[in-house]
């Protein structure tokens, strides 16, 4: 499918959910990349219709979701829930859009490509519905630097737990964390059993506990034998993105009390042999990765420092104690920007720069 130009000589883009907190981030990381988009059009559910903007410093009113908005359009990013991409991204591209998806709608259909331009671009190439998909924001915090290990070593299996922000929950996420800690701020709670559940109460939002001064071991929905679908979501992500459709992956999602940044502490076994030295070489050289670790000196990645920030940060490198094949390293990402929005963006990019 070609990507034409438009009147301004360069290709119209439309960004599909533009009011969400992914859909902010993504007008944000259009405003400061490379202008090589002609009209950006923003649009989102009818009620949204008629607010304005910013982008590229300019304010555009936002149109509400309808097949004529997809008119004339080249490609269009969409961040909206999985039953509304399920509906509206197949008309988008009908009328000649490549779309580019956030949700979970298409990415395990073996017609959609899920492709990170660092990892996989060339899975770009093929996609029959005219639909490509974003990887969940777990999965893209940290399958960049696993992906840049893997073409060097060849991963055999992964072990993963996960830090997750609440932010990864939607706005209303980190409205619930930030009630929580108003009412826990400047107390003695945390100290007793239940304390804090009986200071929230029923305010535990899209989490089944407590947030505030907890971790809670779970994201997703039930799924069968004890998992949750986000880490089914993660296992099979990380095996169609590297193309290892039977590689051993074991997923644990815990969600921390932090609003921005997802983090998580990666046990991977490879093919031959490992050693620190060359895995630091090749994390250091890698596009999208910056290593930071020196946790002598207390420099290592947190969420609290790599929050706004694009790239996927590591420390904590080192040889599995008792395998020589195996590497345990700590993984932290932006979960709105690559986790989201900044993906989206760089798969459209590829989009276009594939037909310039």
């Amino acid at each position: 499918m070609a990507v034409a130009a438009g009147r301004t000589g360069r290709p119209t883009l439309a960004v599909v959910g533009a009011t969400g907190a992914v859909g902010t981030v993504m007008l944000q990381i259009l405003s400061h990349r490379a202008d090589i988009w002609g009209e950006i059009r923003l649009i989102a559910s009818p009620r949204s219709a008629g607010r304005k903007l910013a982008v590229r410093g300019e304010e555009v009113e936002v149109l509400a979701l309808a097949e004529e908005v997809f008119d004339g359009v080249d490609v269009a990013l969409f961040d909206v829930p999985d039953e509304i991409a399920e509906r509206w991204a197949p008309i988008a591209a009908a009328k000649g859009a490549v779309v580019v998806d956030n949700s979970g709608a298409f990415r395990m259909d073996p017609e959609v490509p899920l492709v990170v331009p660092e990892v996989n671009p060339h899975a770009l190439r093929v996609r029959p519905r005219g639909i490509v998909a974003n990887p969940s924001c777990t999965t893209l915090c940290m399958i960049v630097a696993v992906g840049a290990l893997h073409a060097e070593y060849g991963l055999r299996e992964l072990v993963a737990s996960s830090y997750q922000a609440v932010s990864g929950a939607g706005r209303a996420g980190v409205d619930t964390l930030r009630r929580q800690i108003s009412l826990v701020a400047g107390t003695e709670l945390g100290t007793n059993p239940g304390d804090v559940r009986r200071a929230v109460g029923d305010d535990t939002g899209p989490f089944p506990e407590p947030v505030a001064l907890n971790v809670v071991p779970w994201a997703g929905e039930a799924r069968a034998d004890g998992w949750s679908s986000e880490e089914m979501t993660v296992r099979d992500e990380t095996r169609k993105v590297l193309g290892r459709p039977t590689l051993p992956v074991a997923v644990t999602c815990v969600r921390v009390p932090v609003v921005t940044a997802h983090s998580l502490t990666l046990h991977a076994r490879f093919e031959s042999e490992v050693t620190v030295a060359k895995a630091r070489e090749i994390l250091a050289t890698a596009p999208g990765v910056v290593l930071f670790d020196d946790p002598g000196a207390g420099e290592f990645p947190t969420p609290a420092d790599v929050v706004g920030t694009d790239p996927t940060w590591v420390g904590r490198v080192r040889r599995a104690l008792d395998d020589p094949t195996a590497l345990d390293f700590f993984v932290c990402g932006d979960n709105l920007r690559k986790g989201s929005a900044l993906n989206t963006v760089q798969i459209a990019e590829l989009v276009v720069g594939a037909r310039a």
